[in-house]
């Protein structure tokens, strides 16, 4: 992978989460109880054009990643989304991939079952927005090994590099750590707090680059 390129593809995604609103600072209490000074909330690319950017940055980064994969697989609900419009790019570009979701509950009529789309086979890449927990990640496995399919890999949009916490207690690594060394995927994402500290080094926006210093307070306590 040509790293200069990555880290290109990454400032811009991270210029474009911010442009939006997707990407905000300030004070914000996370899921583990940190408070943070950026959040994340990618349920606001709620438009076409920007779904479409978004689309636009995993393919490319996909395609750059060199991860081989026979079909998507997005789990319900932020996921649905994601591997429709990720599936759409991804056959602008030449590379054909049917996709799948889940439904949270299980229908006993038409299609049934809680599986949607195309059959659920060969090697299934995982597309989320972030990993928090791992637990949606384990739910898709679970679900992709029952279908008779291998999971091969997740993508997604931000990788936040920062410790997971169990029962209030900080770990001493990552979600994506713990995806990628205790269940064996490569995750792939467009970008990480590393790459949100770059921009914030070197945007033109004295607001924007005000917020420096406490994302930095944030990873050095949090980070891994």
């Amino acid at each position: 992978m040509n790293t200069a390129a990555h880290d290109a593809l990454a400032q811009d995604f991270v210029a474009f989460a911010v442009e939006v609103g997707v990407l905000r600072f300030g004070e914000f209490k996370t899921k583990a109880g940190r408070q943070s000074p950026y959040f994340f909330n990618a349920g606001l690319f709620d438009d076409g054009l920007k779904l479409g950017r978004l689309a636009q940055f995993y393919a490319r980064r996909l395609i750059e990643s060199g991860l081989a994969f026979d079909m998507i697989f997005g789990p319900a609900y932020k996921g649905i989304t994601l591997a429709a419009a990720v599936s759409m790019e991804l056959a602008r570009l030449g590379h054909n991939k049917p996709f799948a979701y889940n439904r949270k509950e299980a229908k006993d009529h038409g299609e049934g079952g809680t599986l949607v789309g195309a059959p659920v086979r060969g090697r299934v890449l995982i597309i989320d927005d972030v990993i928090s927990a791992g637990t949606s990640v384990r739910e898709s496995i679970a679900m992709i090994q029952a279908a008779g399919a291998t999971p091969c890999g997740v993508a997604i949009a931000l990788d936040r590099q920062e410790k997971a916490a169990e029962n209030g207690q900080d770990l001493p690594w990552s979600a994506v750590q713990y995806v990628s060394r205790q269940l064996q995927l490569p995750v792939v994402a467009i970008a990480g707090l590393s790459d949100l500290l770059q921009y914030l080094q070197t945007t033109s926006s004295p607001a924007i680059a005000a917020h420096a210093a406490a994302v930095h307070a944030y990873r050095d306590r949090y980070g891994v």
